[in-house]
């Protein structure tokens, strides 16, 4: 700051005078001796002069740098996905033909629109072999966070590849919205596991409640299960232990199988015995394509054959041809669920082999695709907290219409339908029955003869 003057001191110039005394004679006859002179008293001192302030020159501050945001030119998303082994068949029918599709149509438009870095960013895809074994995935689940740093982290394959990496991805942080697998046991884990999210219906949200109402409601009273040896066959058969005997259902035989099975006959036999209305067959592809087979060479026609994943694909269909009738299993839309599904099946499957169909997940993978992208967009940057935020509280529009997560799940109310049935060559959603696209079919066609 400028001074605006200097203070002047008057310099003191005074000096001390000594005065001269005169005596005076006294009349005294001896004279008076005459006094010594007084000294003078010394000189006040001079003060020295004040030192003139300098003013100080006004130094504008340093600005402190924003740092700047890194350069960034694509998405890079990292997934461990059975490319072999016998999950393969799923993976290549579930997930993938939806991943495929979607990242091309994103990256044809130019990629996501991240406000962080004022641009669209396309995604590049960096895929695994798991071989369909759950130790491999979870070291490549870790490889991809830990050391390749891959910007977000897309789903392994079945339901206990999911409970195997849904804690790893919140350990790190990092957001997953979870494809082909259930959730039946993680679903009270959730609120410990804020980074997961589950788009698929699955046992008791809520296919087994209403697969027992329709059952019910039908007039079946007996029912007897086979379920595979793993997480997901024994989610399934524990929630049929309880919503089938809710509706009067009695479960009069329970048979666990072994993942690498081929032979089931001695179990469809004991089947057949129990002369059950209901058969289910809570298991994967490799268990259900050989006990349709085989329900089919023993003549084990039960009032409902209930099967699944596997009865969902588009090659059931084309493996059985006109035995599939009749069949049950799991679903959630067909094409007469509404334009916007029927649109999604022509971009999925139109001028493509019918193996690939998947009338069970695709439009709840597609529209979680969807969901994670408006959350990003929405956050406007990539970073794991914002969007996870956003994925827990917003609404979006997507081909199931309005969806949402709720609690981490994806929101019943979103699904466009539970429990299908191969009726006239098609897989029609028969439950819940407000969202049918057809009427159950009870009991189910003979097989055809041979």
């Amino acid at each position: 700051m400028d001074a605006k003057g200097l203070t002047r001191r008057e310099f003191l110039r005074d000096a001390a005078l000594a005065g001269v005394g005169l005596v005076a004679a006294a009349c005294a006859p001896t004279p008076s001796p005459t006094p010594a002179p007084t000294a003078p008293p010394p000189p006040t001192p001079t003060a020295a002069p004040a030192a003139i302030p300098t003013a100080t020159p006004t130094v504008a501050p340093t600005p402190i740098p924003t740092p700047a945001v890194p350069a960034k030119d694509k998405i890079v998303v990292g997934m461990a996905r059975p490319l072999s082994g016998p999950l393969a068949v799923i993976g290549d029918s579930a997930f993938r033909p939806v991943y495929e599709t979607w990242v091309a149509e994103v990256n044809n438009q130019g990629g996501i629109y991240v406000e962080e870095y004022g641009k669209k960013l396309p995604i590049e895809l960096k895929i695994y072999d798991d071989k369909s074994d759950i130790g491999t995935m979870t070291k490549l689940t870790e490889k991809l966070i830990l050391e390749d740093k891959v910007d977000f982290l897309w789903p392994a394959c079945s339901t206990a590849f999911i409970f195997a990496q849904a804690p790893i991805a919140n350990k790190y942080e990092y957001v997953l919205i979870t494809a082909e697998g259930g959730a039946t046991t993680i679903k009270d884990m959730l609120p410990s596991l804020p980074y997961v999210f589950i788009s698929l219906s699955f046992s008791d949200w809520y296919q087994l409640p209403v697969l027992a109402d329709l059952l019910a409601e039908k007039g079946a009273k007996t029912a007897f299960i086979i379920y595979i040896a793993d997480l997901h066959g024994i989610e399934y058969s524990g929630v049929a232990g309880i919503e089938f005997p809710k509706k009067g259902i009695e479960i009069v035989g329970v048979k666990s199988v072994p993942p690498d099975i081929k032979d089931l006959s001695p179990i469809i036999k004991e089947a057949k015995a129990s002369g059950a209305d209901v058969f289910c067959a809570f298991a994967y592809p490799d268990q259900i394509m050989p006990a349709t087979a085989q329900s089919m060479e023993l003549d084990f026609n039960p009032k409902a054959w209930v099967g699944g994943p596997g009865v969902n694909f588009g090659f059931y269909h084309t493996t059985f041809g006109p035995a599939a009738e009749g069949v049950i299993g799991f679903t959630t839309f067909a094409r007469k669920s509404s334009p916007a599904l029927n649109e999604l099946a022509d971009k999925l499957y139109k001028g493509k082999p019918e193996e690939i169909n998947d009338w069970w997940g695709h439009p709840l993978y597609w529209a979680a695709l969807d969901v994670w992208k408006a959350a990003i967009e929405k956050a406007g940057t990539l970073d794991q907290k914002k969007i996870r935020e956003v994925l827990a509280t917003e609404k979006f529009e997507t081909v199931l219409g309005t969806t949402w997560f709720e609690n981490g799940l994806l929101a019943k109310d979103c699904h466009p339908g539970e429990i299908g049935q191969w009726i006239n060559g098609v897989f029609e959603v028969i439950g819940p029955k407000d969202k049918a696209t057809a009427e159950m079919v009870y009991p189910k066609p003979a097989w055809p003869k041979k």
